[in-house]
């Protein structure tokens, strides 16, 4: 879809227009990316496949504790298409310091990796990402994939089934192939309830698309 800019009235109308389709409680969690471009592009996935939030495991500190000098970064919002300029992003300085903060807030992580020994591991369509009010889905970085300790902490782990002589893609595609299916089920199902395990069923059911010329 082409990016939508113009009036601020234009600008909150789009914001009221997809406002019942964001995934509340869903966070996209990047664990020690290597190339700061790559943050720039699965914000450009979050903010496109509705997911509410980004939360970026940054040891080296590269990228600033300010989310508004972040979105003033050219190289970040440029290759988010502006994303980062509606996207809510918080950095950590490690791993560990992210979990303690999700499970404070009562999220349950999931890691996304290819091979993942020692932990309950399932390809992505086999996976009902609504079971858990609050979930973050980990990635790792480009070189290493995700830690040990993400792993460690983690419920379990996702792969992307791969059929051919390559068994790894970029951040971005990962990010976006995994976000498309893990938003596209929470958004079905915050769409018929309004609580979880099924309770709280809508008399209307919310709409899961937007019109083709919204």
């Amino acid at each position: 879809m082409e990016e939508k800019t113009g009036s601020k009235e234009s600008i909150r109308k789009r914001a009221e227009e997809i406002k019942p389709f964001r995934c509340k409680n869903l966070i996209a969690v990047l664990e020690n990316p290597t190339d700061i471009r790559n943050i720039g592009t699965v914000i450009r996935n979050v903010n496109a496949l509705g997911v509410e939030k980004v939360y970026v495991v940054d040891p080296r500190q590269s990228i600033p504790d300010d989310w508004q000098y972040l979105r003033d970064q050219k190289s970040v919002s440029r290759t988010s298409v502006s994303a980062v300029k509606w996207t809510f992003v918080k950095r950590f300085d490690t791993t560990d310091e992210c979990f303690d903060h999700l499970e404070k807030n009562g999220f349950v992580s999931i890691v996304t990796s290819p091979h993942v020994k020692g932990k309950t591991s399932i390809f992505l369509h086999e996976g009902d990402f609504t079971v858990h009010s609050k979930l973050a889905v980990w990635f790792g970085s480009e070189g290493s994939g995700i830690s040990d300790r993400a792993v460690e902490r983690s419920e379990m782990c996702v792969s992307i089934p791969m059929f051919g002589m390559i068994e790894s893609l970029n951040l971005g595609t990962s990010s976006g192939i995994v976000l498309y299916e893990v938003a596209k089920q929470r958004r079905e199902y915050q769409s018929k309830y309004r609580l979880r395990n099924k309770r709280g069923e809508r008399v209307n059911p919310l709409p899961t698309t937007l019109p083709p010329d919204a």
